[in-house]
């Protein structure tokens, strides 16, 4: 059950990610007001906060929360932006998740030591 508590934490910190950058993006890219630095400053504060509460190592957790992040982009990409995602993209979700879960988990480890 901590695994399913990790994996929600990898979430909401990548979509404070992306927020935080798709916000600059909108300014820059579409005009829009600049106040919205704003929000995109806290959101990447909470973003850096939020890494903060893995309790592995920053490296694996930096690992695991990239292919997180990946997957967040990927629904960002088709809920938010309106892109319709192809055969490649699914696959590539679904490699980068389980290596998400290898990462997590860490099965073989448990399996034959470390």
């Amino acid at each position: 059950m901590l695994y399913v508590y990790y994996f929600f934490l990898f979430i909401v910190t990548a979509i404070a990610e992306i927020i935080g950058c798709y916000l600059p993006w909108l300014i820059v890219k579409q005009g829009k007001s600049l106040v919205l630095f704003i929000p995109a400053m806290l959101s990447l504060l909470i973003f850096c906060l939020l890494l903060t509460l893995h309790p592995a190592a920053a490296g694996r957790t930096y690992a695991a929360y990239g292919g997180v992040y990946i997957l967040v982009a990927l629904g960002w990409l088709r809920w938010v932006e309106g892109v319709n995602l192809i055969r490649d993209d699914y696959l590539g979700a679904f490699v980068i998740f389980l290596g998400v879960i290898i990462i997590i988990a860490q099965p073989l480890s448990r399996l034959f030591g470390k």
